[in-house]
């Protein structure tokens, strides 16, 4: 089978087994909401940051509350995240530069997006790819571990693991391609005990084949 064979079985197979329509998995009302949950979500659980969020949202209300935030106080409010010393001090200078850069409107642009405190490449094509409707691959740790096992990508890196399947899934999976597989990494494939009996993938997956 070719790659390309291979990418098209793939892609059909995350079809039959799960929604084609794009998802989010962090709750969000507007772009700056989605920019906030996403920089929490950083070694944290989507489940976990949602309910952080729901009280979160309620206290900040706009880019401008965020900007002027006091430190300590969103250090309190983001605990339960994690990590919350950095994300804090990210969260507030990223929202002053959108305040006083880009007139208070999230960028679009990717070189524009990373130029944000606490915002990588992960980060910002989370936000083009659910605000902006742009094509764009999110590289967590799910999008990695199957893509790997599936023999689709050949490097650890999240950088270059999204330029490689950027080069060999067609533009209108991308977006749709990482809600499903982060999908089947939770549900089946799985980092601590993977379900591969069960595994839809079990023809094509080259970790399994190679056991």
């Amino acid at each position: 089978m070719t790659k390309r064979d291979k990418v098209k079985r793939v892609l059909s197979l995350l079809d039959e087994n799960y929604p084609t329509e794009d998802k989010c998995y962090l709750n969000h009302d507007n772009a700056w909401q989605l920019l906030v949950a996403t920089i929490l979500s950083a070694q944290c659980t989507d489940d976990r940051v949602n309910m952080l969020t729901k009280d979160l949202f309620k206290k900040y209300r706009s880019v401008g509350d965020l900007a002027s935030a006091d430190l300590e106080t969103l250090m309190l409010d983001i605990r339960p995240a994690g990590f919350y010393r950095n994300k804090a001090k990210n969260i507030i200078s990223c929202f002053q530069k959108i305040k006083s850069d880009f007139n208070s409107a999230i960028p679009s642009d990717i070189e524009e997006l990373t130029s944000l405190a606490g915002v990588g490449r992960k980060t910002a094509n989370v936000i083009r790819g659910h605000i902006f409707n742009i094509p764009s691959i999110v590289v967590d740790t799910h999008v990695k571990r199957v893509s790997n096992k599936l023999g689709l990508v050949s490097s650890q890196d999240p950088e270059k693991i999204e330029f490689e399947l950027m080069g060999i899934l067609p533009k209108r999976h991308w977006v749709r391609y990482n809600t499903q597989v982060i999908a089947h990494g939770r549900k089946i494939c799985t980092a601590r005990s993977p379900k591969c009996e069960i595994c839809f993938f079990n023809g094509l997956c080259s970790a399994y084949n190679m056991k």
